[in-house]
């Protein structure tokens, strides 16, 4: 059973989601505290599910993917079957980088980066209208990004 998150553990995971690239004798500097008890913090933490991974985000303009799209998927059908199948197929475009099962006028949100606007132009020819269970596709093509992050502010959960 996981453990109720307590101040110190509230820190290190705001900590870490700005930069787990931190060393541990650096963040226990911050933090008043010898490394040997932030380390096991953090080790339960991870074991716990806290912390799922650790990643490098990238600058996506950089690695030449200039165009961020979301693409709103309504299917055929609506059985286990359908969902499943589109699932597994989404999972294998490298240019999905999220799906999301969503309420309201879609049953799939997407989000991919291309590098342009023929590169996404290829992805719904060669990719996304040959899945046969498909029914609408609405594109949003994202003009600039204002935020965009994966850090959580716990103060307002916790």
């Amino acid at each position: 059973m996981p453990h109720t998150l307590d101040k110190i553990d509230t820190q290190l995971l705001t900590i870490l989601q700005k930069n787990s690239n931190r060393t541990t004798k650096s963040i226990a500097e911050e933090l008043g505290m010898s490394t040997s008890p932030i380390f096991e913090r953090i080790k339960k933490l991870e074991k716990e599910g806290y912390i799922e991974k650790y990643v490098a985000v990238l600058n996506n303009k950089k690695i030449g993917l200039k165009l961020t799209v979301f693409i709103g998927i309504t299917l055929q059908g609506h059985t286990r079957s359908y969902l499943e199948k589109f699932v597994k197929e989404i999972n294998n475009f490298p240019e999905v980088i999220e799906c999301h099962r969503v309420s309201g006028n879609f049953d799939y949100l997407l989000k991919l980066v291309v590098e342009d606007i023929e590169a996404y132009e290829t992805f719904i020819i060669s990719k996304l209208t040959l899945l046969p269970y498909l029914g609408n596709v609405q594109s949003l093509i994202a003009l600039s990004t204002s935020k965009e992050t994966n850090e959580i502010d716990l103060s307002r959960v916790l």
